[in-house]
Order: structure tokens, then C-alpha cells, then sequence
């Protein structure tokens, strides 16, 4: 039995068919049925509402069903939503097929057998529609449920990297090292002024693109044993473990400014140059006793010169706070 609220949307730029089309339909048992003259004029519906299930003419002026279907895939993914898509068209032979398959084309309907074929290739279609949706569901459940337990581990859910917990527990741990062991500890603030005015212009996805874009430059800019956390929207952190307090310099780390503020970011936006103001608090067993809090608000309280001057702002501790 046809599920009499599955959404349908027709799209045919041929009243005519669309009215055939619509008929048959109805008389299946569907009753949310919409039309749309043009593929934008589909689109525009779509975002609205989504549907189900999508008839699309092939040739239609301006953009044909498979620009369509890219197109609407593409909403897909914004939406996390499936619509299944089948086209209708006079063209014949295997190759078309291919052609429809590759663009994401669900389903393909010749014209020429529409009267016998529209209504089961439907049916089919809503029988789909209802585990797909069903299992879109459970991935969104699945995916929260990882997040929930992200957020109380110490990996950031959105580049991979550790987190503020994670850096925080780092730092501790070379603490106790430069006590026990000497060498020195190099702390690095990267912060993102730009990045509220980013994520407004481009976009959340596309600003998670670009995180993930500064999280992958970085862990090729640095060492192998050194450690990258994302902190926040806006700020990552790096630490590095050094045999002298003296190779804590600006000097040290100019490729890693050069690297994030002199080279583009690819997104699906285009390329993006940002501005990152980079801190640098160092210390040796001399400063000792201090807390990994502290030495990040030090860090942090610096990077408002470090905006202003576009180098690399640095402190040395060289005795107890």
C-alpha cells in the first residue's frame, strides 16, 4: 500500500505532462503532491520543504534534470536529507542510463512506457524513502551520541586534534618533566581575530572547513612529538618541549607564522586568507611552580599585541609568578 503522505515533488516544464503525471498519482493514492515549472522553481520549493521523492523532466531549458540532481544532492547534504530522484525522458540506450546513474539519479523512467512504469517505479520509491530516512535518523542519533561522549574525552569533534582538556593535561605533564628532567617548556597561542567575521561571511560549514584547513597545517608545520589542540572557535594552542629555554624565540617559529597568515586555505567557498595572531610564553624549571591555566592567560593576554603588530609576541618566565 502507497504511503498517502509521501511528499512528491513533479517537475516539468510541460503542463500537459505535469497534469498526466499528477493524475496518476492521485489516483494511486498520493495526496502531498506538488509541481514546479523550472528546476529553480524546484529548488526554491525544495528548500522550503524537502520531498520524498522527485520526478524530474531530463530536458528542460535553462537547467536539465541532471544539473538538477547535482544540485539537489547538494542540498541534500546541507540538509542531511535523501531525496530519491527519478528521471523522465524520450532518450534511449544504455549509455543514458550510465549517464543518469553517475549524476546520482536514483531512478529512470522512459516516456514512451510512463502510462505503465510511473506508478511502481513510485512505490518503489517510497518503500526506499522510509528506511532511508529511517537510517538518516539513526546516523543523527549515532552522531550525537559521539559528540556527547567528544565533548567529555579529549578530542575535538571537529579537526581531530586534542582539545583544551587535552592541552591542559600536556602541559602538565611537561611541568613535571622540566622539574624532574630540566630542558624547557615553549607554549604558543595561535587566536583567529577574523574568525566570528569568517564564520558570518562564509558560513558554519564552511568555516569548519577552514578549521579543519588551519588543523592540518599546523601538524605540518610543527614536529612529530610536538602537540596541537584546537581550544576554541577561535584559538588553537602548541606545545613544543625544547633542550634550552633560549630556542624559545620568535625566530624558531617563523615558518609557522608565515604558514598561516602568508598562504590561502582551499574551501568550497574558494580560498580564504585569514590573520592569526601568534603568543609565546616560555619557561624553564626557574619559573617553576605554575599552573597550565596560567601559563594560557599569559599566553592569551598577549595576543592583542601579537593582532596589532602581526609578529610573534614572547615571554619568558624566569622566576615564580
Amino acid at each position: 500500500m502507497p504511503n498517502p503522505q509521501l511528499s512528491i515533488l513533479v517537475v516539468d516544464d510541460a503542463k500537459f505532462s505535469s497534469a498526466i503525471i499528477g493524475r496518476a498519482l492521485t489516483q494511486a493514492g498520493y495526496l502531498d503532491i506538488r509541481f514546479a515549472s523550472s528546476a529553480a522553481e524546484a529548488l526554491a520549493q525544495l528548500e522550503q520543504r524537502p520531498a520524498s521523492v522527485l520526478l524530474a523532466d531530463w530536458l528542460m531549458p535553462e537547467m536539465d534534470g541532471l544539473q538538477l540532481t547535482t544540485r539537489v544532492r547538494q542540498l541534500d547534504e546541507m540538509t542531511d536529507h535523501y531525496t530519491y530522484i527519478v528521471l523522465l525522458t524520450g532518450r534511449e540506450g544504455d549509455n543514458i542510463l550510465g549517464e543518469a546513474f553517475d549524476h546520482g539519479v536514483d531512478d529512470f523512467i522512459s516516456k514512451s512506457v510512463m502510462n505503465e512504469q510511473l506508478v511502481p517505479r513510485v512505490y518503489a520509491g517510497d518503500r526506499l524513502c522510509g528506511t532511508l530516512q529511517r537510517l538518516l535518523q539513526e546516523k543523527r542519533m549515532l552522531t550525537e551520541s559521539i559528540a556527547s561522549l567528544e565533548q567529555r574525552n579529549l578530542v575535538d569533534p571537529v579537526t581531530g586534534l586534542g582539545n583544551a582538556r587535552y592541552l591542559v593535561r600536556k602541559l602538565s605533564d611537561s611541568l613535571r618533566q622540566i622539574e624532574f628532567r630540566g630542558s624547557a617548556v615553549c607554549y604558543l597561542q595561535i587566536g583567529l581575530p577574523d574568525a566570528a567575521a569568517l564564520r558570518k561571511r562564509h558560513g558554519d560549514a564552511c568555516y569548519e572547513e577552514l578549521l579543519h584547513g588551519i588543523a592540518r597545517r599546523l601538524q605540518q608545520l610543527v614536529r612529530p612529538l610536538d602537540v596541537v589542540a584546537r581550544l576554541d572557535d577561535n584559538h588553537f594552542g602548541l606545545l613544543t618541549l625544547l633542550d634550552d629555554l633560549q630556542e624559545c624565540a620568535p625566530s624558531s617559529f617563523k615558518r609557522l607564522h608565515e604558514g598561516l597568515n602568508l598562504k590561502a586555505f582551499k574551501t568550497s567557498e574558494g580560498f580564504i586568507t585569514l590573520k592569526a595572531g601568534i603568543s609565546m610564553i616560555g619557561l624553564d624549571a626557574k619559573a617553576l611552580p605554575i599552573t597550565p591555566e596560567d601559563i594560557m592567560q599569559r599566553a592569551a593576554a598577549l595576543l592583542p599585541d601579537a593582532y596589532v603588530t602581526g609578529r610573534i609576541v614572547p615571554q619568558r618566565l624566569l622566576q615564580p609568578a
